[in-house]
């Protein structure tokens, strides 16, 4: 699983690589008018909520950091991508079966679950697939390539559905 989840965010990684601030901070596109920065401060956020959360066993996904540098700028993107992938590297012999207590805003109050931090893991795994499908879209507005062929897409997603898309 870790393996799995460090191969999908080192794809944020080399798109940051490919881009510069302007185009990372650009929130010029509609219509939700969101950055590429935004959006990876954003997944990066959900993860580091899990690693806070680790030593109490209790996670809360609404006390994102939101640093502003961390979305503005590729230097602190990048820091922040390479603090995020060093704490999941270590969880590599850890027992992903454990359980966490989640707790998260949907919209009409905060929720509570158990979870397994596997369980964790995969849910934050598969919002940053999401997250970088809608950074995708934001890309193509831009006029930048995106960083490899798998950027954005679920590995479910069928590769004839991919192509004749």
């Amino acid at each position: 699983m870790i393996p799995a989840i460090t191969q999908n965010l080192n794809r944020g990684v080399k798109l940051l690589n490919a881009i510069d601030d302007s185009q990372y901070s650009n929130n010029s596109v509609a219509p939700y008018y969101s950055s590429i920065g935004i959006h990876m401060r954003h997944i990066l956020d959900v993860f580091d909520c899990i690693f806070e959360g680790l030593e109490t066993k209790k996670v809360d996904l609404a006390a994102r950091k939101r640093n502003e540098l961390a979305e503005n700028k590729v230097s602190f993107g990048l820091i922040y991508f390479d603090e995020i992938i060093k704490k999941l590297e270590s969880l590599q012999n850890e027992n992903l079966d454990v359980v966490v207590e989640v707790k998260d805003d949907l919209g009409m109050g905060v929720v509570t679950a158990n979870y397994t931090l596997a369980s964790a893991l995969i849910q934050a795994h598969s919002h940053a697939i999401h997250h970088f499908a809608s950074i995708g879209y934001v890309i193509s507005q831009l006029g930048i390539n995106l960083p490899d062929t798998d950027f954005g897409y679920n590995p479910t997603t069928p590769r004839s559905k991919m192509s004749s898309n």
